[in-house]
């Protein structure tokens, strides 16, 4: 559930022209992992490692949220097209998600559909924020009322800084710290900004195990007083002096929502996937690899069928049952 493809018309364009759109050969990552290699050593890659399908989407350079927004709405076509080519050449072996110019909504709502209801693509890769805003912003809901409504996934993966690059921009710790801090910051601005109240049925897939999540959960229970309500019907307030009289217009404590999300596996540990299973729910876990980065989960399914800290039912909602779940529409 979580590949990602450069597509092969920005490869021609920067082997042609030297840029697609005004972007350098860079923006599509060319030079890490193995995104420069096309669908046969996909393919070949995938027999290696047991996966029979694999969900891709377009790499994250191509976001471009902060771009010319008919430039991003070009882009994004393009890229969407691709996955659904991919699909369309290899049914048995892909299914996809595109990208949305997400600085617009309008225009986002408008390639969501397009890419869901005319390309069949399985729902949309967004990044944790768009142009500086986090989701919790009222003016996003329309587009996750849309994606209630289609049926879409929203797979939240990082792109670009993340807020601990402006505090140290060393030890790949952007990539180690920085990109599961944005995951939880995902979750919080979904939960406390209400998107998840008023879209019961939205489909979102947190990348990389959810980050933080979990691990952070409790602490914003504390942090709105859901662990001092003696009435579960009593409203949340923060436990800051500064803030008596803010009140969250929130219907649980943000731990209830766990279970509302769906997390991929790429954890790189037996006991944190265990650790995460436990508090979100076996049939929440999907597989995921991260193919082909270099932060890439190795060898995954015999990894996840290896450990000892899964029960057999538990492997098999990981690599079967719930992927095909969360991708029936």
């Amino acid at each position: 559930m979580h590949a990602h493809v450069t597509p092969e018309r920005f490869k021609r364009a920067i082997e042609k022209e030297g840029s697609w759109y005004g972007l350098p050969s860079e923006q599509g990552q060319l030079h890490l992992g193995n995104f420069a290699a096309g669908v046969d050593v996909r393919l070949a890659a995938m027999d290696a490692a047991g996966v029979d399908m694999q969900v891709v989407t377009p790499n994250v350079g191509f976001y471009q949220y902060e771009n010319d927004l008919e430039v991003t709405k070009q882009i994004h076509r393009e890229c969407n097209d691709e996955m659904a080519e991919m699909v369309a050449d290899y049914p048995d072996r892909f299914a996809g998600m595109g990208i949305a110019p997400m600085q617009e909504v309008p225009s986002a709502i408008a390639e969501l559909d397009r890419m869901v209801n005319e390309l069949g693509l399985s729902g949309v890769m967004m990044s944790d924020s768009a142009a500086g805003q986090t989701y919790d912003e009222p003016h996003f809901l329309p587009f996750f009322k849309a994606a209630e409504e289609m049926g879409a996934i929203l797979f939240f993966h990082q792109g670009g800084p993340t807020v601990v690059n402006e505090r140290i921009d060393r030890y790949k710790l952007g990539n180690a710290i920085g990109y599961p801090t944005e995951r939880a910051m995902t979750f919080a601005a979904l939960v406390f900004g209400g998107v998840m109240d008023q879209c019961p049925d939205l489909k979102p897939l947190l990348a990389h195990g959810g980050g933080y999540t979990c691990y952070g959960s409790v602490r914003m229970d504390k942090a709105c007083g859901a662990l001092d309500r003696t009435n579960a019907d009593d409203a949340l307030k923060p436990r800051f002096e500064r803030a008596p009289d803010e009140l969250y217009d929130l219907r649980n404590a943000p731990s209830d929502y766990l279970g509302r999300f769906h997390y991929d596996c790429i954890t790189y540990s037996g006991e944190l996937l265990r650790f995460l299973i436990d508090r979100v729910g076996h049939d929440r876990v999907v597989l995921g690899t991260d193919h082909p980065a270099p932060m890439e989960l190795a060898d995954p399914v015999r990894w996840i069928r290896g450990l000892p800290e899964l029960s057999d039912v538990e492997k098999e909602a990981i690599l079967v049952t719930n992927p095909t779940a969360l991708l029936a529409r």
